[in-house]
């Protein structure tokens, strides 16, 4: 099942582009139904609109400042005052939790949008030109990962100044080679079938059958590298503002108040500190494979609906 609809081009015949004979409200009607079969992606789902609701709207259900010093209740327990306890300067951990989702959701999605759109327009460009151009492309693609992609970060993040533009840039233009390599292939799958044989011959430019006629098809596996993406970017940010080199204090990210939580009394002492940012980049991760893994089944069509 592919993911192409009638076009309708002005003073020409329509063309039959595969978007199989289902109709295109029919096909998303059948990948919402497997999407819905699969429970954990539903949970997954579920959890990210939350998770995006509560960042979103930090400013109206953050009970206090996530910037508030208040040191006198330094490691507070959690209780009435601080409902998930108080970190090592005496600022509400619920607070700080909140708007570190914001931080955290920013990155993940700007980063993975950014390397979408570069991956996608180098992949689309090397899978329907093919030759010399794709040869070449690849060949960019296979340096930059052959690189080790963690000494790469840090080597990156410790040379600019850290913060949440220079992560985003970083993970956006070294981040788009997977996708560069899906898309390259769906292409090279796509170019030859008919629906493209026929808009060549009615002259159609190549700009446009990449962007109207092929690139739709490809939308499903791209849409998935993106919703996986999203996690794997939310982890490495926050591993990165583990080691001091992502976000910095004093603006709040689930990274660097693990960072300022490593000190083994406070672990011992104040459980509710480390825990509470450790919980939340698990359960964002998990959300995001969980909807990944369903829309990847959802765009399958091997699997029976």
């Amino acid at each position: 099942m592919t993911l192409t609809k009638e076009r309708r081009i002005p003073n020409e015949p329509v063309l039959a582009e595969d978007f199989s004979l289902m109709g295109h409200e029919a096909i998303w009607k059948v990948m919402l139904r497997k999407f819905m079969k699969n429970k954990l992606a539903v949970i997954g789902a579920v959890l990210l609109f939350v998770i995006i609701g509560a960042a979103i709207f930090a400013p109206w259900l953050a009970p206090k400042d996530p910037s508030q010093q208040v040191l006198l209740d330094k490691l507070a327990p959690p209780g009435k005052d601080y409902p998930l306890g108080a970190d090592n300067l005496g600022r509400d951990t619920l607070s700080r939790l909140l708007y570190g989702a914001r931080i955290s959701l920013l990155v993940g999605f700007a980063s993975v949008a950014g390397s979408i759109f570069i991956g996608t327009v180098i992949g689309a460009i090397a899978g329907y030109f093919g030759g010399m151009l794709d040869a070449v492309l690849m060949r960019v693609v296979d340096a930059i990962i052959s690189f080790p992609s963690l000494f790469l970060l840090i080597t990156l993040v410790t040379i600019f100044e850290p913060s949440i533009f220079t992560l985003i840039g970083i993970f956006a233009v070294f981040g788009w080679t997977g996708t560069a390599r899906l898309v390259r292939g769906e292409f090279l799958s796509l170019r030859k079938s008919e629906f493209v044989l026929a808009a060549r011959t009615l002259g159609i430019s190549n700009t446009r059958i990449i962007f109207s006629h092929i690139l739709p098809n490809a939308l499903g596996p791209i849409i998935v590298s993106a919703t996986l993406g999203v996690g794997g970017v939310i982890l490495a940010e926050a591993g990165l503002s583990y080691l001091g080199l992502g976000i910095q204090p004093p603006t709040p990210s689930w990274g660097n108040m693990l960072q300022s939580a490593q000190n083994p009394q406070i672990m011992l002492g104040a459980w509710w500190y480390p825990l509470f940012p450790g919980f939340m980049i698990l359960l964002t991760v998990l959300a995001f494979n969980f909807v990944g893994d369903g829309l990847r089944d959802a765009f399958d069509p091997k699997i029976d609906d």
